[in-house]
């Protein structure tokens, strides 16, 4: 399997429910650095996965509607704690939808998996992972 790898990041306002999260019940801020990548059996004919400034502008793109944004807020997560996991999944689907677009270019279609991972700091990240077409 062959991959891609392209990063960004975000920085966002949000809040947690539940005694579980202690002081992150109040309203409070997170800058994640997002990586994602991007999977596929072989290479296509240009001897490559995907165009890594499709996939950068692809990712920049999905983040921007996310970014200096309260969570809370969006749509996509109403009713719903906004965990670093739940965002990730949700930079995943959006994703998706911009391959489904065509916006990563023909080669795209090719794609298997797509791995997102957020890094809360340089100890701690979550991730999400699943197939393109699953």
């Amino acid at each position: 399997m062959y991959s891609v790898t392209v990063s960004d990041h975000i920085m966002i306002a949000h809040s947690l429910r539940g005694e579980v999260f202690g002081p992150a019940q109040r309203l409070h801020g997170a800058t994640y650095v997002v990586q994602v990548e991007l999977h596929r059996p072989d290479l296509d004919a240009d001897g490559i996965v995907v165009d890594i400034g499709r996939a950068a502008d692809a990712l920049r793109r999905v983040l921007a509607d996310l970014n200096y944004r309260n969570l809370d807020e969006i749509p996509a997560f109403a009713g719903r704690n906004t965990t670093t996991e739940r965002l990730a999944r949700e930079i995943f689907e959006r994703l998706v939808a911009s391959i489904r677009g065509g916006e990563l270019g023909p080669g795209a279609a090719a794609l298997e998996r797509i791995r997102v991972t957020l890094h809360e700091s340089p100890v701690a990240s979550a991730s999400f992972e699943a197939s393109v077409n699953g």
